[in-house]
């Protein structure tokens, strides 16, 4: 990372190891320490190709180790000790760091440039061999509490590379625009252009070219069926045929029974009538008349 320091700038020891914590990271990124923004003193202000992080270094007066806290009226404790700093008391420390934000996004914003994404860091710089858990902390929407030192920068490290979500749009002249909506002394274009920041912004969804040879769509293989598979296809084909034949069959004897002349129906039908009884009535006879 690129780092750049005010000439006549007085580091902490803090702030000094913070700086070489910075000068070894490989990210892409311009750090300028010990900056002045209207009438604020900032510990350094660091661009990176999707954003701005505005960071406060503070150091220890003695050694303290042990779980960090903030609570909500803005005291800061290492396991239920007050944080003890070697400039400043730790008392109202989240206030300066957004005050600090705020004074970056005026400035930008009076440049008529974009300031969303502009974030604000407190980093701790304990004395090497101490632990101080947990090493980031959120503290408000956008702001960050980091521990680090150059033995343990991991976090740190992690914090610069992904503060911001925003798209890859500090190209070489915003940074340059941005030094001077700042009011800041910018490192030179070739610089820039070697610790990694794009001279141009990169299209949003990049398009592929076309090629200039298509080559032509291949239809896939047949699938050929496996032995279980034809032996089914089989199967099912002498069953249609033994089907067919069956009702060829059937048709034929039954054509064979009907008879070609039909029979007249006086022969086929049988009268069923029979003739009622009758019944006599007795005749009267008289004397000596015949058949009586």
């Amino acid at each position: 990372m690129l780092v750049r320091i005010r000439p006549e700038a007085e580091l902490t020891g803090a702030e000094r190891e913070f700086v070489e914590c910075l000068r070894a990271y490989p990210s892409t990124g311009l750090a300028l320490v010990d900056c002045r923004v209207g009438d604020r003193r900032l510990g350094a202000v660091i661009v990176t190709p999707r954003g701005i992080t505005v960071v406060e270094v503070k150091g220890f007066r003695r050694r303290q180790s042990g779980l960090l806290a903030v609570s909500p009226d803005g005291s800061w404790t290492i396991s239920d000790s007050p944080l003890d700093l070697d400039a400043e008391p730790s008392t109202g420390l989240t206030d300066r760091l957004e005050h600090g934000v705020h004074a970056v996004r005026v400035a930008l914003e009076q440049a008529l440039q974009d300031s969303r994404y502009v974030c604000g860091a407190v980093v701790l710089v304990p004395y090497r061999g101490v632990v101080v858990r947990p090493a980031r902390t959120a503290l408000r929407p956008g702001l960050d509490v980091l521990v680090a030192n150059t033995i343990d920068a991991h976090e740190l490290r992690i914090y610069l590379e992904g503060f911001s979500a925003g798209p890859r749009e500090w190209t070489v002249d915003r940074v340059l625009h941005t030094c001077s909506a700042l009011g800041l002394t910018a490192p030179d274009r070739a610089e820039l252009l070697e610790e990694g920041f794009d001279e141009n912004r990169p299209p949003s969804n990049p398009i592929p070219a076309p090629s200039k040879f298509t080559p032509p769509v291949q239809a896939p293989p047949p699938i050929e069926p496996g032995p279980r598979g034809k032996l089914a296809a089989l199967a099912v084909f002498v069953a249609a045929v033994l089907g067919v034949f069956l009702v060829l069959l059937i048709v034929v004897l039954a054509l064979l029974r009907d008879s070609p002349h039909p029979r007249p129906v006086s022969e086929t039908s049988q009268s069923t009538t029979t003739r009622a009884p009758t019944t006599q009535r007795p005749v009267e006879c008289f004397p000596f008349q015949n058949g009586c």
